[in-house]
């Protein structure tokens, strides 16, 4: 199975490091988190702006990253200026950089050094906000949560709700089918088809609607934008050529029909969204995905405190679901959490994930 090897080289030990060393030791963790995770190109480009940082080379982007003023590995800084490199290539600005997209071996340093300062300024605006991985395999993990919580009794008419949504690939989930280690979940037919491959038992095949998805961001994308959509494309690791595939897919569903995404951050929405009168008969759930460690941690605690809140206002049949997808950063794993309520609201560890979909490991 994919991307289940031994356990990798990079330690989170304080992914809210800042500080002298900080910036070194992020780009190492990503050199080392690509490669395990079978992206050598991604891992190349990290690893040679690392050397291009340590070294004496002048230039205001490599000065701004050394002395970058919040915690780069939470930051997620390596991606934002490997996912700025990689628009330089697929966008045709820096065709030299083939040499390293498509070839095994190259002078990496003097390429992506080449390409710094040809175009400085331009790569200056990709360290201005988190990546934006926004992908449509993570939400395999939300169907297979869902049918959990079906068979533990909650009502199985699901009203979504994500804060992170990006450009809100998942949430057009309602037009993708999927096979979850032989159970059947989504429409027929769909926009998109996921199969994840499984390990452990699949979860108990149940009626399951999702009657509404809705999602936030603070600085959304939209899919049908050429450029907009190239940033998406500029953070797939280019080895993971189906998720090129998949973008494409989710543009043209775009098109036909716009995700429900507005423009606000985390706390506000969930706030705003659970103060809302719910249906009788209804699950309402709050789901992300690889977006909590970019939630400022006051709207992380307003984001707790408003599900806690609102799950002692529930009922058995209005009730609330809280599910996740995100790193553990003890285990080196991502992991799938659900909490739910009435009756759950300790958080239950269902499986442990591929953060881009490719397998599940399901322990629920």
């Amino acid at each position: 199975m994919a991307d289940q090897g031994g356990k990798p080289k990079y330690q989170f030990t304080d992914i809210d490091q800042v500080g002298q060393g900080a910036v070194a030791t992020a780009f190492a963790n990503q050199v080392a988190y690509c490669e395990h995770a079978g992206a050598p190109i991604t891992a190349r480009v990290v690893g040679a702006v690392a050397t291009l940082l340590e070294s004496d080379t002048p230039g205001a982007l490599l000065d701004r990253i050394r002395k970058w003023q919040g915690a780069p590995l939470a930051d997620a800084l390596p991606l934002r200026i490997a996912g700025g490199i990689h628009a330089l290539y697929l966008s045709g600005q820096q065709p030299e950089l083939r040499a390293i997209y498509q070839r095994p071996s190259a002078d990496d340093v003097a390429l992506i050094a080449d390409a710094i300062r040809a175009h400085e300024a331009p790569l200056m605006a990709w360290l201005a906000g988190p990546p934006q991985t926004n992908e449509a395999g993570r939400s395999s993990n939300f169907a297979a949560a869902m049918l959990w919580l079906a068979d533990r009794g909650l009502p199985p008419r699901f009203e979504c709700r994500e804060i992170g949504s990006s450009a809100g690939i998942n949430l057009m989930m309602d037009r993708y089918s999927y096979d979850l280690g032989g159970t059947r979940f989504g429409s027929r037919p769909s926009v998109m088809h996921f199969a994840p491959e499984w390990q452990g038992n699949a979860p108990q095949q149940t009626d399951v609607e999702i009657l509404s998805l809705k999602g936030c961001d603070v600085a959304p994308v939209d899919l049908t934008d050429p450029q907009q959509a190239l940033r998406l494309k500029a953070y797939i690791w280019p080895e993971h050529t189906i998720r090129f595939d998949r973008l494409e897919a989710a543009i043209a569903a775009a098109k036909d029909r716009a995700p429900d995404i507005v423009t606000m951050n985390a706390a506000d929405f969930v706030e705003a969204e659970l103060a809302r009168p719910q249906d009788a008969g209804t699950t309402r759930v709050l789901m992300h995905s690889i977006v909590w460690q970019y939630v400022p941690k006051d709207e992380q605690a307003r984001v707790t405190a408003a599900m806690e809140a609102a799950g002692e206002r529930t009922s058995a049949d209005k009730a609330l679901a809280w599910i996740a997808v995100e790193a553990n950063r003890d285990t080196h794993r991502h992991e799938l959490r659900v909490r739910y309520w009435p009756g759950g609201a300790e958080s239950a560890l269902l499986a442990e994930a591929h953060p881009h979909g490719a397998w599940i490991r399901w322990e629920g």
